[in-house]
C-alpha cells in the first residue's frame, strides 16, 4: 500500500539533505513501536516540487512525497499518526493523503527513483564499500538484500528475480548526501538511475513497497 502525501507551504527554507528529517516524521507517526532497528518493510520518497535556492528549497506550494509499506498494519499505523499529529518540519503540515493498492505490474519492469538507491556492504571484517551502477556487483548485491526482505517477510524467494541499473539512462549519477544521525553526519553516497526488475508480479509489488538497497527505513531506495 502506498500513501501520497500533499503537505501545506513551508515557512522555512528545507535543507536539501532532508532525509533525516523525513525519518524523523515517520518515526514520529509510527509512534512506539519494536521494529525501527529491524529490517525495513517500507520506503519514502524525498520531498518534490520546491523551488531551489542557495540556502536549499522553498516549498511554496506546499510538497508531496509518497510513503510505501507492505504490511497494510503499519500503513494504518502511520495514517493515524498522520492524523493525531500532521505537522513535519519547517513550518509544513499534511493537509491531503491520497491511499494507492498496490498495482498491477505484471507487464512492468521499468522504475523511476523516488529517492537515491545505496548500497554499502561490509568487507574485509570491518571495512565499508559503496557500490555504484557501474559496479558489476550492483546487480547481485540489490537482489540479494531484496531476497533477504521476501523471507523476512514470510514470502517464498522468487527464484526468476533480476535486478539492474539501466545504464543507458542518459543523467544518471551518484549522489553525495550527509545523513545526520544525532550529532553524527554520515557520508553516503547514493546511485540516481532507475531500475529494471524482471520478476515474478508479488515480487515487484514487494519492491514497490519496501523499495531497494540499504537503508530503505531512512529514505533512500524507494521506486515509482
Amino acid at each position: 500500500m502506498r500513501l501520497y502525501i500533499k503537505t501545506s507551504a513551508s515557512k522555512e527554507i528545507v535543507p536539501f539533505n532532508h532525509l533525516h528529517l523525513l525519518s524523523g516524521t515517520l518515526h514520529k507517526w509510527f509512534g512506539s513501536n519494536n521494529f525501527h532497528d529491524k529490517i525495513s518493510l517500507y520506503s519514502f520518497s524525498m520531498l518534490r516540487g520546491g523551488d531551489f535556492s542557495n540556502l536549499g528549497l522553498k516549498f511554496n506550494n506546499g510538497a508531496t512525497f509518497f510513503i510505501s509499506c507492505w504490511e497494510v498494519d503499519k500503513a494504518k499505523l502511520l495514517i493515524q499518526g498522520i492524523q493525531s499529529s500532521p505537522d513535519l518540519f519547517c513550518g509544513m503540515k499534511v493537509i491531503e493523503i491520497t491511499l494507492k493498492q498496490n498495482p498491477d505490474l505484471y507487464d512492468t519492469s521499468y522504475f523511476q527513483l523516488g529517492s537515491p538507491i545505496f548500497i554499502q556492504r561490509t568487507i574485509d571484517g570491518n571495512k565499508k564499500r559503496f557500490f555504484y551502477y557501474s559496479d558489476k556487483e550492483s546487480s547481485n548485491l540489490l537482489k540479494e538484500t531484496l531476497q533477504n526482505k521476501m523471507k523476512k517477510a514470510g514470502l517464498q524467494v522468487d527464484d526468476t528475480l533480476e535486478i539492474h541499473f539501466d545504464k543507458s539512462y542518459r543523467n544518471k549519477h551518484t549522489k553525495k548526501i550527509d545523513y545526520k544521525k544525532g550529532k553524527r553526519i554520515i557520508q553516503i553516497k547514493a546511485n540516481c538511475c532507475p531500475v529494471i526488475i524482471e520478476g515474478k508480479m508479488e515480487t515487484k509489488q514487494f519492491a514497490w513497497c519496501v523499495g531497494l538497497g540499504n537503508s530503505t527505513g531512512i529514505g533512500f531506495g524507494a521506486i515509482k
